[in-house]
């Protein structure tokens, strides 16, 4: 459908046009989802090639392209380019948008989770998700999405440096929340039944574990 919509926008509007752009975005999404990834970053980057030409370097659709390209290259495990991609998107953002707009918190968020973490800098990693997790607080709310997001991330990066009791807390305070917010079959409430159950076998309580991973199953 996204292919089928290109064509009849790049014959309509014009290879150029804002709505083919965002058509583009939305396939390159697309074959991501599918793990086409290196297709999906071809498309990111003509995308984002084109997005500069037509809105801008500091459109904010121009950003949401730069950002697209360093998650395509995440997903291929290139995580350094990634990193940069990021860093230079979340400068971007403070900028234009503001330190506590929303799309500069996905940019801190991505920067913690998507590259740090992997290079094994889990303590910086720790240090952004919780600035990103206050400043989403005071932004969005403590029950809001992405705070609860910023909540199990930060979780996550305890558990990775070893912090298993400091990580259990946070992925069961993450937990309640979101089985309160989102409901109990969420996928992103079963994530966090999923990672309390791993912060417990690590402390060595494999039964409490045994049973969240069974619960979560």
């Amino acid at each position: 459908m996204d292919r089928e919509t290109l064509k009849l926008k790049e014959t309509v509007l014009g290879n150029d046009h804002p709505c083919t752009l965002a058509t583009m975005m939305s396939l390159a999404i697309s074959l991501s989802c599918q793990g086409k990834y290196e297709e999906a970053e071809a498309m990111h980057l003509q995308t984002l090639q084109l997005t500069k030409t037509v809105l801008g370097k500091d459109h904010p659709d121009t950003l949401t392209s730069m950002n697209n390209v360093a998650e395509s290259l995440r997903l291929q495990g290139k995580y350094a380019e990634a990193e940069a991609m990021h860093l230079q998107t979340l400068k971007l953002r403070e900028t234009v948008l503001g330190k506590v707009h929303p799309d500069t918190l996905c940019s801190m968020n991505n920067i913690a989770i998507l590259a740090l973490e992997k290079q094994g800098k889990c303590a910086e990693a720790e240090a952004m998700h919780l600035q990103t997790l206050k400043l989403r607080e005071t932004l969005l709310g403590k029950d809001h999405p992405d705070t609860l997001t910023s909540m199990n991330n930060l979780a996550v990066a305890l558990r990775l440096q070893g912090k298993y009791a400091e990580a259990e807390a946070m992925h069961w305070q993450t937990l309640k929340l979101r089985e309160t917010v989102l409901g109990k079959d969420h996928p992103d409430t079963l994530c966090s039944m999923n990672n309390l159950a791993v912060a417990l076998r690590l402390q060595g309580k494999c039964a409490e574990a045994e049973e969240m991973h069974k619960q979560a199953l």
